[in-house]
């Protein structure tokens, strides 16, 4: 099987996208697999380094706001699915999947209009504009929030499925993380990041957490990870107030085993991008939400409360955040095991746990149902 994969932009683009090639890969060690992405997207960097092929089309985001910027991106977006056929005839799939961001549109356009099978998957809980458009072209829209369906006028290519992720958050528990990371049996163990770029609000309030709580209380281990953009700020707040000499505090730019620790967490302190709550939930932490205000739609808000609501989860955001709530927040999981279980129950009810097979399985009904239609 011949197979595009495209999304792009994020990194909640793309490792979703990367999650399908590898159970595709998995299932079918023969297949060919490709991607399509932007020429200066993060997709280059970490498609890249999966080692898979990449092609390129010139296409690029609309500005929510008034912008001359979006003249262009729109000339793009109308001239962009012919450059996308051109790959199409090229590389001559069997199946398209993309996964969201703008550069989606003109390569499952073009499918569409050649002809192959085709499928979008959207993570988030609000579909986003991309995947929106998207919906006359595709034969199938995969969705993660239940609640997603009620926003797309397309119940018949709908299907929940979950949100694709990598096959190591899966099978990593909570007694071999530690022994693998060094870590004690009986320590709490927090793990808080805001994101592989990083969040400046979210570093100071785990410096601060740090400075007041963590310091001294040894039975505690806090892990966290500042993102690339922040890490040199972060880094001398962290040694100016004498953190780096604290050996219950691992501090650093970016975790490259995220399976691992969060495995061996306690408790989870992050943004709420869609494949953060859906590691979180098939893994069953106990997790406070600090969803990004910078995301349109709100969206980050919006996957969180989901599960908040649900009582799977605790909240707070940028605009709230004081030394003092986050330290009280922190410490009623700390504190209270019982509490920290029953959000690991309630926020595992939001997994799904078979998500890549759901997805396999129905991309190959897609392909053989074209295949029966062209006889």
């Amino acid at each position: 099987m011949r197979v595009l994969l495209t999304g792009g932009g994020t990194g909640g683009h793309v490792n979703p996208a990367l999650a399908i090639a590898a159970v595709i890969q998995k299932n079918d060690p023969n297949a060919e697999i490709a991607f399509v992405g932007t020429p200066f997207g993060i997709e280059n960097k970490l498609v890249g380094a999966a080692g898979y092929p990449m092609y390129h089309v010139n296409v690029q985001g609309i500005r929510r706001s008034l912008s001359p910027k979006n003249i262009k991106a729109l000339y793009l977006a109308f001239i962009s699915p012919q450059r996308a056929k051109k790959i199409i005839r090229e590389f001559r799939p069997d199946l398209v999947v993309g996964t969201g961001g703008y550069v989606s549109w003109p390569i499952l356009v073009a499918a569409s209009k050649c002809g192959v099978p085709c499928a979008v998957h959207e993570s988030n809980l609000v579909p986003g504009m991309t995947v929106r458009k998207l919906v006359p072209y595709v034969d199938r829209v995969y969705i993660n929030y239940p609640e997603s369906a009620k926003l797309l006028d397309a119940p018949e290519k709908v299907m929940r499925v979950g949100c694709p992720l990598r096959a190591d958050f899966s099978v990593a528990n909570k007694a071999d993380a530690r022994k693998q990371l060094g870590l004690p049996d009986d320590a709490t163990v927090i793990l808080s990041f805001g994101g592989s770029l990083g969040a400046e609000q979210v570093n100071f309030a785990m410096l601060d957490f740090m400075e007041d709580y963590v310091r001294d209380h040894k039975n505690v281990i806090h892990i966290h990870a500042t993102g690339a953009i922040e890490y040199e700020i972060a880094t001398g707040i962290f040694k100016e107030r004498g953190l780096d000499q604290c050996e219950n505090i691992r501090f650093m730019e970016y975790i490259h085993d995220m399976p691992l620790k969060m495995a061996a967490a306690d408790i989870v302190i992050c943004r709420s991008g869609a494949n953060a709550v859906s590691e979180l939930a098939l893994m069953k932490k106990a997790t406070i939400f600090i969803p990004s205000p910078n995301v349109t739609d709100n969206q980050q808000f919006k996957n969180a409360n989901a599960v908040v609501q649900g009582g799977g989860a605790l909240l707070i955001e940028e605009k709230d955040i004081t030394r003092e709530k986050m330290k009280a927040m922190i410490l009623s999981l700390i504190d209270d095991k019982a509490k920290r279980t029953a959000l690991e129950e309630h926020i595992s009810s939001f997994a799904v746990p078979d998500a890549n097979a759901r997805i396999y399985a129905d991309l190959l009904e897609l392909v053989r149902k074209k295949h029966k239609s062209s006889f």
